[in-house]
């Protein structure tokens, strides 16, 4: 009898599976399996009344995996290894309940990499399932419930905008406030002297004793009349400083930097995260490369410190040796280690013929940080050297580069290469190119951009690690947000939600109380609060403000075209629909008359090969998944219905006649027949052992779990369902005479039964 460990990731699950032998099989849920229903009053899944007692149901689409895990669960003893966090707990505890599992038993498994060593490690302790997470989760699911249904409810009725959010509504606020602030700046002028020299500049200090903010140019000339052509040395100060390394990722800092120095967007940064946290085929073994990557902790594991201190005196010298950074953070679960490489000696180059571009260059990122955040403090001999000119003082700053430490990982940062000063002696004077009046203006705040917004939220304590990401990206699918050379810009309707959401929900859109509403979340994830106090104070708030905007917002009419409807001869309006905007009658739903675009079509003149009758027309598609992409469709429609989603050609595919296509560029046959080319390329010549007819033949598996993955099948398919994940051989097994085959150097039976 098999052990069944379930995780939430296929992915992840062939990773553990590869560690744990064949006693245990290893299962996805792949994500979550329950969430609140969309029935009972105001379809919350939510019973107010009765002390917010919650009612799930399992996920649409989720009944056959459920059924699944249930037939294989039967009678077998089942650990839970969902990630270590509030919704990994909370996904453990909904597993539990649907298998009937007893919440008291001790088979909750919690790993921080995926590991043999960490995988192993969590096996030998178990613990039971953390109800003060699942509560907290709960909790918070809940309150996103009712803020996301309600106020989502209103907004659309009222305005026509998509949703609200606890999070999303409160990260929108800081984008709208600061749009306001900068469409409301006023900017002022100023001036700055610079005397130029040929191989630096002096900036000018001080008149008369003061250190004065020049506003007025005629003080500025002023100034510059006053100076002569000589500049004496008054004043040399240097001294040694010393820059320590930052602590290592966290989730928030992992996101920032992936978008200041790759160009990645924050949840792009996540997806690659997790592929690298859940396991990569890296030539000899499956294995995690990172841990885990949702965490507000900067604390390393004194196991890897130790292999990491060990790596660094070996690599670089003692010289090099740092020590292990941990930057207090108020509401960091310290449980949690900060985002590291699963071990140091896995160097990014070393994996480079394993990784995608962007994985290689992430992990690069998470391993030199690290690395750098046990490395010594660069030192620099900063040197600032005072001049004088008459009635005025100057400065000049620079300083050099005495020992990297760090920064032979990180990289020097421009400002840090070696700016040699020259040789400066006291008293002596120097002699100016040209002295100029700096016309300059003052300049609102700068936009969000990705990571500043992260930054900010991060700081006030709006979210979690595991909402950066989702907040971003739902504002830009909401069409609130627009990002621009990466800044990020409000929207019309942004705009408009924001300020309604000001003008009505400010009691509970606003940073403090959603600061505090997470500190309190927290709180109950430790036991120190109760979920249902916290919910009853918050739908106490919440109501009668919510009761005062379904009074009292306006409904904001829909702009007019200044056309008539052609039905009732009421006005036309532009709606907003779930595929964008429309033109409609006003006299909805009475007249329920809607204008159709009409959507050019580009005859290509190309003959279709299958009817012989229509051409080809270019088209848009009008609904559906695909509505606004174009597609080319026989024109003998509905007769003839051929379509392609590429375009088509006069050529034929030289290997089977078929119509050729062109796609980004190349030409492709109509029936992917290249594609079975290549897999009839890859026969071997064995025969089939089953059904003694057909050849082995080496394929990709083009969708499901596997889809990629290289296996192997009979030719004589469907007839024959023989398949193998690994390559056959001609070879047979001495014990059971079944085929042979290769598993990295070594050859392994077919049979699963023989030993």
């Amino acid at each position: 009898m098999k052990n069944i460990i379930i995780v939430e990731s296929p992915s992840k699950s062939k990773t553990i599976e590869s560690y744990m032998g064949s006693d245990f099989k290893v299962l996805s849920s792949v994500g979550h399996i329950r969430d609140l229903a969309t029935s009972g009053k105001d379809g919350l899944g939510i019973d107010i009344e009765n002390g917010f007692t919650p009612n799930y149901t399992i996920i649409k689409g989720k009944s056959k995996i459920v059924a699944d895990l249930k037939k294989e669960c039967k009678g077998k003893k089942v650990y839970l290894a969902t990630d270590p966090d509030r919704e990994g707990e909370a996904i453990s505890y909904h597993l539990a309940e649907i298998l009937g599992l007893d919440l008291n038993e001790v088979n909750r498994i919690e790993f921080h990499e995926i590991t043999k060593p960490a995988i192993i490690d969590a096996f030998n302790h178990p613990r039971k399932i953390d109800m003060d997470l699942v509560s907290s989760q709960e909790t918070r699911r809940m309150l996103d419930r009712i803020i996301g249904f309600k106020v989502s409810k209103l907004l659309q009725s009222k305005i026509k905008s998509k949703s609200a959010g606890r999070v999303q509504s409160v990260a929108l606020k800081l984008i709208c406030d600061l749009e306001r602030e900068i469409k409301a700046f006023i900017p002022e002028s100023y001036y700055e002297l610079e005397a130029i020299f040929d191989r630096y500049k002096l900036e000018f200090l001080t008149y008369k004793n003061e250190k004065i903010y020049i506003t007025d140019k005629n003080l500025a000339l002023e100034i510059k009349n006053s100076l002569n052509n000589e500049f004496i040395v008054d004043k040399i100060e240097s001294k040694e400083t010393k820059r320590e390394s930052k602590p290592p990722f966290t989730t928030s800092t992992l996101q920032q930097d992936a978008s200041n120095k790759l160009n990645f967007s924050s949840s792009k940064t996540m997806k690659i995260a997790q592929a690298l946290y859940e396991g990569k085929n890296i030539g000899t073994m499956e294995v995690g490369l990172i841990s885990y990557m949702r965490t507000d902790s900067t604390s390393l594991s004194d196991l890897f410190v130790n292999e990491t201190k060990k790596y660094i005196i070996s690599n670089y010298g003692n010289d090099y040796l740092g020590y292990a950074k941990q930057r207090d953070q108020k509401l960091a679960q310290n449980a949690h280690e900060a985002i590291r490489p699963t071990s140091i000696l896995r160097t990014p180059e070393s994996l480079s013929n394993y990784l995608s571009n962007d994985e290689y260059k992430l992990y690069k990122l998470i391993y030199n940080r690290t690395l750098a955040s046990l490395m010594s403090g660069a030192k620099f001999l900063s040197t600032k050297i005072t001049f004088n000119n008459n009635e005025t003082t100057w400065k000049l700053n620079g300083q050099t580069l005495l020992f990297d430490g760090y920064l032979v990982v990180s990289g020097k940062a421009d400002e840090d290469e070696n700016a040699l000063l020259p040789l400066f002696n006291v008293g002596e004077s120097y002699k100016a190119k040209e002295i100029i009046i700096k016309d300059l203006e003052t300049k609102p705040k700068t936009r969000y951009t990705e990571a500043s917004l992260i930054k900010d939220m991060e700081e006030l304590g709006i979210g979690r690690p595991s909402t950066y990401a989702q907040t971003m990206l739902t504002l830009t699918e909401r069409a609130y947000v627009e990002i621009k050379e990466k800044k990020i810009f409000p929207t019309e309707q942004g705009m408009l939600t924001s300020e309604k959401l000001n003008e009505f929900f400010l009691p509970i859109f606003n940073v403090e109380y959603t600061a505090n509403m997470e500190e309190s979340l927290d709180k109950i994830s430790k036991g120190e609060e109760s979920s249902l106090k916290n919910l009853k104070e918050f739908y106490n708030d919440f109501e009668p403000i919510l009761d005062n905007a379904k009074k009292n917002m306006q409904v904001i009419a829909p702009k007019e075209t200044g056309e008539l409807c052609p039905m009732c001869n009421s006005p036309l309006v532009i709606r907003k629909g779930r595929y964008g905007e429309f033109v409609a009658c006003s006299n909805y739903p009475a007249c329920k008359y809607i204008l159709e675009e009409k959507k050019e079509e580009l005859d290509t003149g190309i003959i279709c090969p299958i009817c012989g009758k229509g051409h080809f027309v270019k088209k848009m598609a009008n609904k559906g998944r695909n509505k606004g992409k174009y597609f080319f469709a026989c024109s003998n429609y509905p007769d003839c219905k051929t379509a392609f989603s590429d375009e088509p050609t006069t050529e034929l595919c030289p290997n089977c006649n078929s119509m050729m296509l062109r796609k980004d560029g190349n030409l492709i046959c109509s029936k992917r027949c290249d594609e079975e080319n290549k897999e009839e390329s890859a026969k071997e010549g064995i025969i089939c052992p089953s059904c003694g007819k057909g050849h082995i033949v080496k394929k990709i598996a083009k969708k499901g779990r596997n889809a990629g993955n290289a296996f192997y099948a009979c030719s004589n398919y469907p007839r024959c369902k023989n398949i193998y994940s690994l390559e056959p051989t001609e070879q047979k097994c001495k014990n059971c005479g079944s085929v042979l085959l290769k598993d990295e150097n070594n050859l392994v039976c077919s049979n699963k039964d023989c030993k």
